[in-house]
């Protein structure tokens, strides 16, 4: 299995990854064109770190990094995992998310956080197989909550 660091002459395809996730679960997405330019953008400064998956590519994972007031090093999100339809239960995603943990792991990084739906079963069972708690109702401390609110 493939699985490469993107740079920003990936910015297509990368964009195309990432309008697919949206549109398959019919969330907004400014479309190719704008995501490839926005993209290609910040693979060449490092404000993101993209890992492709699968010949086509199939599938990738988009980490961002930002500084913390608890450690010298940075945590790391992982802001997005997709793999397209046709490709999932092969591995990809798994491969894709040891990737980005190497990646943050490689940063100094002594965390990384994620967030996922309640209804994407497969994902949460991906990240439960790979050591990731899920802190919301957690016997370890106080429960949860992911917020966003549109500007």
């Amino acid at each position: 299995m493939t699985v490469r660091r993107a740079g920003p002459a990936d910015a297509r395809e990368v964009a195309r990854l990432l309008d697919a996730f949206n549109r398959e679960y019919d969330e907004p997405t400014p479309g190719v064109e704008v995501l490839a330019e926005r993209a290609g953008r910040m693979l060449e400064t490092g404000e993101i770190v993209v890992f492709l998956a699968g010949d086509g590519p199939d599938g990738l994972a988009q980490l961002t990094f930002r500084t913390s007031i608890w450690s010298e090093a940075p945590d790391a999100y992982l802001a997005e995992l997709y793999v397209a339809p046709k490709r999932r239960g092969e591995g990809l995603g798994r491969a894709l998310l040891e990737a980005a943990i190497a990646a943050a792991r490689a940063a100094g990084s002594e965390v990384i956080d994620l967030n996922t739906s309640d209804d994407d079963t497969a994902a949460i069972a991906l990240y439960e197989r790979a050591g990731f708690t899920n802190r919301e109702g957690s016997p370890d401390g106080p429960a949860m909550r992911y917020y966003e609110r549109a500007l």
